[in-house]
């Protein structure tokens, strides 16, 4: 590619960032251009720098890695999502592809490896570690709706339903609800474990 291709690099962890910013920087074709540690600042970094690939890890304070790529493929279409992650979650893949995101890697992945990906999204195709796809494949979606996801992780904390209610608006009576739907649909014994279990499996 005759053009040197702009990357956007989103990752809390400094020596994680300032690591994969020096490995990009030694192909000839790519240049780290910003760099950011939270999630809710990738869209203010991606327009001011006109990047063409955004750099995502999953877990960042602000806004995770999968909310900022939603944001970036509402507001800046254009530009390539790759969502990088240390846990290979199917639960994570599937949540990043509905982001809009154009490639999920492994941290653990060759250098060589992502900044193929990198050249790869820019030609229109998907990018997809084949462990983690075949994991999410037979993982099945997640059968957790919306709301029962948002009531899971206010209660991560050990929060009681009154406190779970204030929080989120809500009644007691339909915070137990949730609650209990969600545990029975993951099969669990209680909240605690409800929690466990889908955040193992990505679903939070």
């Amino acid at each position: 590619m005759s053009r040197t291709i702009k990357v956007l690099l989103a990752e809390d962890q400094s020596m994680v960032r300032e690591a994969l910013a020096a490995l990009l920087g030694l192909e000839e074709d790519i240049e780290v251009v910003a760099q950011v540690a939270r999630g809710d600042e990738v869209l203010a970094a991606a327009r001011e720098h006109d990047v063409d690939v955004a750099l995502l890890d999953i877990e960042m304070p602000g806004a995770t890695g999968i909310e900022a790529a939603a944001r970036l493929h509402a507001e800046l279409p254009d530009v390539k999502l790759v969502v990088l992650t240390t846990f290979g979650r199917p639960g994570h893949l599937r949540s990043a592809m509905e982001a809009g995101a154009d490639a999920f890697l492994v941290k653990d992945a060759p250098a060589a490896r992502l900044a193929e990906a990198i050249r790869t999204v820019l030609t229109g195709e998907r990018v997809i570690d084949p462990t983690l796809a075949a994991a999410a494949l037979a993982e099945g979606a997640n059968p957790l709706s919306d709301r029962e996801r948002e009531v899971l992780r206010a209660a991560a904390d050990g929060s009681t339903n009154a406190e779970l209610a204030a929080a989120l608006h809500l009644s007691r009576g339909t915070v137990r609800n949730y609650l209990s739907t969600a545990i029975q649909k993951l099969a669990v014994r209680n909240r605690a474990e409800a929690v466990r279990v889908a955040r193992d499996k990505g679903w939070l």
